[in-house]
């Protein structure tokens, strides 16, 4: 478990240093070729379901519907990112990732199939993300895990950024189907860096991962206000902000692409300056303040600034989401070794399924409110859920698991 010594100097490792941890690198160049396979994959199904339908609202579902079916990986069969043999278990997984991404480039699947498809398809990557997070705390030292999470974050980022560029360039010479085989091509090379480069973790006890195990540990996990609180606030204001992101079109129109860049921007600022610049001592400070920095500039809207206003805005507000490395480093000090993949695990699924209801509740309230007071609406629920949980978050005590030996239940 990482230690909180304060008396021991911290060790303030850099990107190159972390990459030169060979395990490390392979689960990052892996986590990499993931990303960009899901973007070209979730682009290519979107363009299809775009063409044969006509409708926005499935358009949006096959591109992002993916996220809902990660809360039930979550809580069914998340308890496996523990088990003893971790390597083989996100080998497994990738193989279930590229069985996938073939199967989506079958000419002639019907709609409902590829739908069904994607979210089995998402049920399996909240799994993976679980087993590798898993796998970084173990491979990385306790200094090191907000720096290479960083990493990871400002990677997944442009990389998502680019593969939505390569996959409307590749469009143009190849059909939907090509880019589910160029994701595929990607999602095997993921198989085989992680193959390669990722070994089994022997201080790992042995255990038998399922429905009753993740069911304990979760039920643990959210009986206790502080890992709870932790939680939300992972969870419910980058969700509400995100849905204020996705009224940057309606509320923008042809200066959406600003917005979004400016978004993309201040997001890489602020993992960049928390990941690799602050020490854990000042990334503690920061949590707070960030959580409010990532709503509270939205709040101007309601006095109707011109664009470069409200760019800047949005600017600074996306480095408020840097937020998460200082709570999932709690998060991590709190967790036992034994379930901290599978408790990593909620705490992404859950984000990405705040996500999308953040998404979908700005979309239904635009629908009745105009875009600019929903957005302003869902930043000031956001602050109010950032204030209210405050003293819960600073009351954040430990995660215990009770000896195997005894009855299966966790206590605190």
């Amino acid at each position: 478990m990482p230690s909180d010594d304060t008396n021991t100097p911290e060790p303030k490792p850099g990107y190159r240093a972390l990459l030169r941890n060979s395990e490390f690198a392979g689960l990052y160049a892996g986590f990499t070729l993931t990303v960009g396979a899901s973007t070209l994959s979730g682009f290519a199904l979107g363009t299809l379901v775009d063409r044969s339908t006509g409708s926005p609202f499935l358009t949006a579902v096959s591109m992002y519907g993916a996220t809902f079916a990660t809360v039930l990986g979550a809580t069914t069969l998340m308890s496996v990112a523990d088990g003893s043999r971790p390597r083989r278990t996100l080998v497994a997984l990738q193989c279930v990732a590229l069985a996938g991404a073939c199967a989506q480039a079958a000419p002639g699947m019907p709609l409902a199939a590829r739908f069904a498809l994607l979210l089995l398809l998402g049920f399996f990557q909240s799994l993976n993300t679980g087993t590798r997070m898993g796998l970084l705390a173990e491979v990385v030292p306790a200094s090191a895990y907000v720096p290479a999470r960083s990493l990871m974050n400002i990677t997944a980022g442009g990389t998502s950024v680019l593969g939505f560029a390569l996959g409307a360039v590749l469009l143009r010479h190849l059909t939907p189907q090509g880019l589910f085989l160029a994701a595929a091509g990607l999602t095997a090379a993921a198989l085989a860096v992680t193959a390669a480069t990722v070994r089994e973790r022997s201080i790992r006890p042995p255990r038998r991962p399922g429905l009753r195990e993740t069911w304990t540990t979760n039920a643990a996990l959210l009986s206790r206000g502080g890992p709870r609180a932790l939680l939300l606030n992972l969870w419910v204001p980058n969700g509400l902000i995100v849905g204020c992101e996705a009224l940057f079109i309606p509320y923008a129109q042809e200066d959406a692409g600003l917005l979004l860049a400016a978004a993309s921007g201040g997001m890489l600022l602020g993992d960049l300056t928390v990941g690799r610049l602050l020490s854990a001592e000042w990334r503690r400070r920061c949590a707070f303040p960030l959580r409010l920095l990532l709503a509270v500039p939205y709040l101007l809207l309601v006095l109707h600034p011109p664009t470069a206003v409200v760019t800047v805005a949005v600017f600074v507000a996306s480095a408020g989401f840097a937020a998460t490395l200082p709570l999932q480093e709690r998060l991590l000090a709190l967790t036992p070794e034994q379930v901290r993949g599978q408790v990593q695990g909620v705490e992404s699924a859950g984000r990405m399924t705040w996500q999308g209801i953040g998404a979908a509740l700005a979309g239904a309230t635009a629908q009745v409110l105009s875009p600019t007071v929903t957005m302003a609406a869902l930043a000031a629920v956001s602050v109010c859920v950032t204030v209210a949980s405050r003293p819960s978050v600073n009351r954040t005590g430990p995660l215990t698991v009770a000896p195997r030996t005894r009855r299966r239940r966790l206590r605190y």
